[in-house]
């Protein structure tokens, strides 16, 4: 008996709307959840079915079966309805499911055709896991077919419609309603279990089978050859990339091994058939964050900040020692004024000269030597002046230059002084140079004083 739409179950919870769907073994109708406002799924079996001697057997096991579902639905999973009551009417037993809105991936690949090898993919992962979730509480679903698969919005597939009223099903009766026949493995199809084996017993290589079959025909958009023409009648399964040449050799192997006809050909478990869909990871290299190069200034090291600087480094501002060089050509400057008075005054003046040049040489070479050149050189032009000419010549050099010596006998230290000050601006030849220079200036400057005072001294004096 189908129950007519608007008829009232439960004292009024439930109101009966239309009819969602009536196969061999039961009637799917869609209700009112009258407190709550909201729809949900009744599902029945066939009156016809109260004929079979084992029927409350099959009722027991539905019962228990509805009950443990029940109890998963407390913490429900994303991709499985969910069970909210089990009840009787009358002599009728009755299974209440959420309602969920939209389309089956049987409609709408009906509608679309073959759909997209990733779309496929998608809806069929989310299925697959939820089956994998059942197979570890004990359950097969029996059912996973097309029509079984609704599509909550854009991206998400749900199970419903558990085949658990299925065990209402004679063995003599076919579970699987015509146009899902292409989806059952032949073990159901024939019912080809041992005796004493429950069908909720049943391996998960059964909704293996099934949920294959259904990747089979969301992207062909053709159903599959039965399994029972497979077996009977050697016909052949195409091959999916047969149908459709642009899903990938991995999908086309993954359906044909997941739709083997006999459960010992096919993965063991949900989550083995799953694997041989997965695209194949190729690892790529995170991707190289550009640098800058940065400078890091670290104190110098010992061993390296004890190294002379760089040439570039020991460009400094030149430092003249002005004070000594003017007290050095006041020296000479007298020396010069002294020297223009003396007899014999060509070879005092070649001595003295020497003399100054010989100590700014040693001045600018090393100031611990400057006495041992300036006497060598005094004594190396003394020498040949005494043998080359008169006896009194010699006299006069020797005594014009020992005066010279004890007159100015700190100008050796202010040369030497001098020259130190120098080198650290300058190089040996430009201290040489320099100290050569202020001696001869002050020499000449002393000579033209001492003329320049006698012509006076003459003008006066006449």
């Amino acid at each position: 008996m189908v129950w007519a739409e608007g008829q009232e179950l439960q004292a009024g919870k439930y109101i009966i709307g239309e009819v969602l769907g009536q196969g061999g073994f039961g009637i799917t109708y869609q209700a009112l959840h009258v407190s709550l406002n909201q729809q949900v799924v009744i599902k029945t079996p066939n009156e016809y079915l109260k004929r079979d001697p084992n029927y409350n057997k099959y009722v027991k096991r539905f019962i228990k079966e509805a009950q443990l579902i029940a109890k998963l639905s407390q913490d429900p999973h994303p991709h499985i309805v969910r069970v909210s009551d089990l009840f009787q009417e009358g002599e009728t037993h009755c299974l209440v499911m959420e309602f969920i809105p939209g389309k089956s991936l049987f409609e709408l690949v009906g509608q679309r055709g073959a759909l997209p090898e990733a779309e496929a993919l998608n809806y069929i992962r989310q299925i697959g896991d939820a089956l994998a979730f059942l197979h570890q509480q004990g359950l097969v679903h029996r059912d996973a077919h097309p029509g079984n698969i609704m599509l909550r919005g854009k991206r998400k597939a749900v199970l419903i419609d558990f085949g658990i009223c299925g065990e209402l099903v004679p063995t003599t009766v076919s579970s699987m309603h015509p146009r899902h026949g292409g989806f059952a493995p032949i073990e159901q199809m024939q019912g080809d279990y041992p005796k004493g084996v429950a069908r909720s017993d049943r391996k998960p290589t059964l909704d293996i089978y099934c949920l294959a079959a259904t990747l089979y025909y969301t992207v062909t958009g053709e159903r599959p050859t039965t399994s029972f023409d497979r077996k009977v009648y050697d016909a052949v399964l195409a091959p999916p990339k047969q149908l459709n040449s642009n899903i990938s050799d991995r999908l086309n192997q993954g359906i044909l091994k997941g739709m083997a006809l006999e459960a010992k050909n096919r993965p063991q478990s949900m989550q083995e058939w799953l694997k041989l869909l997965e695209v194949p990871r190729v690892v790529v290299p995170p991707p190289v964050k550009k640098s800058y190069r940065q400078e890091v200034v670290r104190p110098l090291s010992k061993e390296y900040s004890a190294l002379p600087p760089r040439k570039s480094d020991t460009r400094q501002t030149r430092t003249i020692p002005w004070i000594l060089l003017i007290l050095l050509l006041i020296s000479y400057l007298f020396i010069g004024y002294s020297l223009a008075v003396a007899e014999a005054w060509a070879v005092a003046w070649a001595v003295v000269v020497a003399w100054a040049v010989a100590l700014a040489a040693a001045a600018a070479l090393a100031v611990a030597e400057a006495w041992a050149v300036v006497w060598a050189v005094v004594w190396a032009v003394v020498g040949p002046v005494a043998v080359v000419g008169p006896v009194v010549v010699a006299w006069a050099v020797a005594v014009v230059v020992a005066w010279a010596v004890a007159v100015v006998w700190a100008v050796p230290v202010a040369v030497a002084v001098a020259g130190t000050k120098l080198r650290e601006s300058f190089s040996w030849f430009h201290t040489f140079a320099i100290l050569s220079g202020t001696s001869i200036v002050g020499l000449v400057l002393g000579w033209l004083l001492r003329h320049l005072v006698q012509i006076l001294s003459n003008s006066i004096g006449s």
